[in-house]
């Protein structure tokens, strides 16, 4: 059973993604979601104490989902579950690489940065539904999918590692993004933020803070984001409901884990090389499915394997990155910081006449 094919998905969606199942997930989501936007009302510098809280918890839960998918739906089931999880969490921590850069690019003052991350995690997990919907659809008609998939990770490995070893700049030039030139070009910018509102009057006319510039920024890098990931964790289990459970389990605690591992993310000099394996290995698994499917004396890789695999890997680099740090650094090192925040903007930094915003 636990070489079960990624195809095979009729029977998990039928056995796992209920109505019911999906109905009481999406709730609890969306109320998690709510109740961050609450707790967030009042800006406010996130203490280390409240960050660990909420990383605890938010660690907790999902596991304690993967001990009732493992319990209800046997081991073949929580396997692809915790392995998904798995993937997706080691996926978010590149996220907080850019969201790191672009917080501090921006000039993101301590107290509205919980916002900021609440409202990327909010455009991702919509974004993610989105492309795990069409993933969906695309892998149930067209088999021809899984290696178009598998190229697609294949492709982002080679360019994660390619960004490793070059050892180039990693700040992201917030002037040259397209998303923002393009907001500034119709739209005047203040010079300073106004606490959490992101639009106001001035003037006699209306124009936008700092903040609803850097919310954009963080948009147009969850979408860069949602390409890599959806079909990352599809490598991993057919069962569209798995895939979101995945991705929003891992974006949902990534506000609380950013505080907690800020100081920590810098030290993680060779995680670049690890994701670029991760994907890598789920993307000639993904051929590797395609190939079975015309050749069947082709193997396929058992969803324990890939645990292991992903599993292996991660202690690797987190080893040898800890090794690298003590030892003085890695002048190559964390230069994966960029490769997202690099694939959303070009080398033109033409911004018009708007204003730009505080710190740059």
């Amino acid at each position: 059973m636990l070489s079960m094919s990624v195809a095979d998905t009729d029977s998990v969606i039928s056995s796992v993604a209920t109505p019911t199942l999906w109905a009481v997930t999406v709730a609890g989501v969306l109320l998690l979601l709510t109740l961050d936007f609450v707790l967030t009302r009042r800006p406010h510098e996130v203490s280390m104490k409240e960050a660990i809280a909420w990383s605890i918890f938010y660690v907790a839960l999902p596991l304690a989902f993967g001990g009732y998918i493992w319990a209800r739906f046997g081991s073949t089931i929580g396997l692809e579950y915790l392995t998904g999880y798995l993937v997706e969490k080691s996926l978010s921590v590149d996220n907080l690489f850019v969201f790191m850069l672009l917080l501090s690019a921006f000039a993101v003052p301590k107290e509205l940065q919980q916002r900021v991350l609440l409202f990327g995690i909010a455009a991702a997990l919509v974004l993610r539904a989105i492309f795990i919907a069409l993933g969906a659809a695309v892998l149930a008609n067209f088999t021809w999918a899984f290696l178009l998939f598998g190229l697609i990770l294949l492709a982002t490995a080679v360019k994660v590692l390619r960004d490793q070893m070059s050892g180039g700049s990693h700040d992201i030039d917030v002037s040259s993004m397209r998303s923002v030139r393009l907001l500034r070009r119709f739209v005047t910018v203040t010079e300073d933020y106004r606490g959490t509102r992101m639009v106001v009057r001035e003037g006699g006319r209306r124009a936008l803070t700092p903040l609803a510039v850097v919310v954009v920024a963080v948009f147009a890098t969850d979408i860069v984001f949602a390409v890599d990931s959806v079909p990352a964790v599809y490598g991993i289990t057919g069962d569209p409901f798995l895939v979101f459970a995945t991705n929003a389990f891992a974006l949902l605690g990534l506000r609380a884990l950013y505080f907690v591992l800020q100081g920590a993310l810098s030290k993680l000099v060779h995680l670049g090389y690890g994701l670029a394996a991760i994907l890598g290995f789920i993307g000639v698994k993904l051929v590797l499915h395609w190939a079975h499917g015309i050749w069947p004396g082709v193997p396929e890789v058992p969803t324990l394997a890939s645990l292991l695999v992903i599993v292996a890997v991660l202690g690797l680099v987190t080893g040898t990155s800890l090794y690298a740090t003590r030892r003085g650094g890695d002048p190559a090192g964390s230069a994966h910081l960029a490769h997202l925040g690099a694939s959303t903007h070009e080398g033109d930094s033409g911004t018009g006449d708007a204003t730009q915003p505080p710190g740059r």
